[in-house]
């Protein structure tokens, strides 16, 4: 959606018989054209308001269906104890993944879209299933291989998005989620007391319809433990309109190549997380939380289907950020941080494997 105003003014020349007019025209008072000087464009004073896009971003997603997939890899995690940071911990229970994915379903519906506000609501749902084999364990072991076997891991949630413009060239976006995650299915969700929530806040300029940039402040999971951390966005379309950026540091960063208006390519990174509850090792009275965190490298293909249907073709490194684990008394949570010192309840190791990912979308006009 332009927020920018089109004005069409057309100019209509009717040509029509020339016919002889009389020597004598009618009298006719003359007019006071003092009368007009308070006279304005009925959108003089109307206030504009920039948009959220720029030229040639990938295609705003409404709807996605996608399916993940990992490589093999290696995996061992600690005894279930206490861990600093710094700490060597035995391998009490360890094992290879041949086969890590599961599908992925995301919305992002457009509530109010206005010139000057647009809110939207969105829902998220990711399963990740563990193929496990050669596992060998210790009398240790907190049996958390067997539980990733079992039931995998999921997250549910809710999300929303507000862009405020606030004139031709500024805006404000704030965003919030709720998840649910851990090794529940759908039938048999852990309390509300687990939501884990996200927010992020965030100013910027959109100086031209190629740039747009912003900085802010955001709570967020992206690599497993809860962190308070500064953002920067920076939205580029070069001037010959064939390649550009999509970042938002740290979460993200890509290159864009432009081939068409049907079809481009993104390579760069994204950092993906989220705390999982793992029912199997908890307690009402201690919640066991996986703090799951990882880089993906990758590139991304896109591509228009039909109409407003397009597809992703998305291969990749994942390499391990954190799968390192907590224990909260009541579930409540606690902030670490850079600088924290608190103990871990288990460390946890995994190999780094390639991936890829698939996807349909129905995407904004």
């Amino acid at each position: 959606m332009r927020g920018a105003r089109r004005w069409v003014v057309a100019l209509m020349v009717i040509p029509g018989g020339l016919q002889a007019q009389p020597d004598t025209l009618p009298a006719t008072d003359e007019e006071d054209y003092s009368q007009y000087d308070d006279l304005g464009f009925a959108d003089e004073k109307a206030r504009r308001f920039c948009s959220q896009k720029i030229f040639d971003l990938s295609p705003q997603r409404f709807i996605s269906l996608m399916w993940d997939a990992q490589g093999p890899y290696d995996l061992g995690f600690s005894p279930d104890g206490s861990y600093a940071e710094d700490a060597d911990a035995p391998v009490a229970e360890e094992g290879r993944a041949s086969y890590t994915g599961g599908l992925r379903v995301q919305a992002n519906i457009p509530v109010v879209s206005r010139n000057s506000i647009i809110w939207q609501l969105g829902a998220n749902y990711w399963d990740v299933r563990y193929a496990l084999s050669e596992q060998r364990t210790t009398d240790s072991a907190a049996g958390l291989l067997g539980a990733l076997a079992d039931r995998g891991l999921r997250t549910a949630g809710l999300n929303t998005t507000l862009f405020k413009p606030l004139n031709e060239t500024h805006f404000l976006i704030l965003q919030a989620s709720a998840d649910l995650s851990g090794d529940h299915f759908l039938d048999d969700p852990p309390g509300l007391r687990y939501l884990r929530y996200s927010a992020a806040v965030l100013w910027g300029r959109r100086p031209h319809d190629r740039l747009q940039w912003g900085v802010g402040l955001s709570r967020t999971y992206r690599v497993g433990a809860i962190n308070y951390i500064p953002v920067v966005m920076f939205n580029y379309t070069a001037p010959g309109r064939k390649w550009g950026t999509e970042i938002l540091l740290p979460a993200r960063a890509h290159y864009r190549r432009t081939f068409s208006a049907r079809s481009l390519l993104l390579a760069g990174y994204e950092l993906e997380g989220q705390s999982y509850r793992i029912q199997r090792l908890s307690t009402d009275a201690s919640s066991f939380e996986v703090r799951r965190g990882e880089l993906r490298l990758r590139a991304e293909y896109q591509r228009q289907l039909i109409g407003f249907l397009w597809m992703s073709v998305q291969a990749g490194y994942r390499h391990d950020w954190s799968f390192d684990a907590d224990r909260l008394p009541e579930g409540r949570e606690f902030f670490r941080g850079f600088f924290g010192d608190q103990p871990f309840a288990m460390r946890g190791s995994l190999g780094g494997a390639p991936y890829v990912q698939v996807g349909v979308h129905l995407v904004s006009p």
